[in-house]
């Protein structure tokens, strides 16, 4: 269910498309809301899953542009990650507001005969600056091995997108010590080789912490950012520059502690995102 909330009271404070505007590469501004580890600006993206027809979701969408236009902005930069059918229309109703649009998924191919899927151009052609690959519901329910992940991360940045590479274990993973392994195999099996700065994000999502109310330690989540810090940093030239997001579960309560571990740059929302007010105050907790 999509919930807008209200607005924010708060007239007389302004600038948000102003220091928004730029939210095609907006993580790596050296602005308000930065990391003060990594001097990166942090990147709170909601990512609405197969969720909210049309009215719903320019709804959604409008009431994220009124809270940007009322003031009072976060420190961080925005996105959200509408199903594609939504993807055109919220891309319309975001023009000027500062808000980035991405997608959840593409296609390795650029065109072809895909029957259901969406080739990155395509998403590119509909406004959207960012697209999630290798999310866990789709390494999962569909089967993704690191290689299709790579080649769909490798396809958004040849059509001009930042690809939002998922990495995660599963509880099980987690129990038999193996996280670390795990995260690692995925990350350097998914990543494409050449990157600059400013053409990755990735979001580090536990499996077992997504859309099951369980979030794993603050020292949890910041021993695993730091880990996957140093394999980028090994694995690509642009390493310390790439914004490492964490999701699972994120929501307004735990929002403030979870962006203040060192190495986590922003925040990936599943839920939470389809509640404007909820949204909202997860980016303002933004240290």
């Amino acid at each position: 269910m999509i919930v807008t909330g209200h607005p924010p009271r708060n007239p007389q404070k302004s600038g948000l498309p102003g220091r928004l505007a730029s939210t095609v590469a907006p993580v790596l501004e050296r602005a308000e809301g930065l990391d003060e580890e990594s001097g990166l600006r942090k990147l709170v993206a909601g990512n609405w899953k197969m969720n909210g027809l049309k009215a719903e979701g320019l709804t959604l969408a409008r009431a994220l542009v009124a809270r940007a236009a009322a003031g009072d902005p976060p420190d961080c930069a925005l996105a959200v990650f509408p199903p594609a059918t939504l993807l055109m229309p919220v891309a319309e109703t975001l023009r000027g507001s500062g808000i980035a649009l991405g997608a959840q998924d593409c296609h390795a191919e650029a065109s072809g005969a895909h029957t259901g899927d969406v080739a990155a151009p395509m998403l590119k052609d509909a406004g959207c600056a960012y697209v999630i690959v290798g999310h866990s519901e789709r390494r999962i329910a569909h089967g993704e091995s690191d290689a299709e992940v790579c080649a769909k991360a490798t396809a958004a940045r040849r059509a001009g997108l930042i690809p939002v590479l998922c990495i995660g274990e599963s509880l099980a993973e987690r129990e038999r010590g193996a996280e670390l392994e795990v995260v690692a195999r995925q990350l350097e099996g998914s990543l494409p080789e050449g990157l600059a700065a400013g053409e990755i994000v990735v979001a580090y999502e536990p499996v077992w912490a997504i859309g099951t109310g369980r979030t794993p330690t603050a020292e949890q989540v910041g021993a695993m950012h730091a880990h996957i810090r140093r394999r980028l940093t090994a694995a690509i030239k642009a390493g310390a520059e790439a914004p490492i997001l964490y999701g699972g579960s994120v929501k307004a309560g735990n929002a403030r502690e979870l962006l203040s571990v060192a190495n986590v740059n922003g925040a990936l929302v599943g839920g939470a995102s389809l509640n404007a007010a909820e949204f909202w105050a997860i980016a303002q907790s933004c240290p």
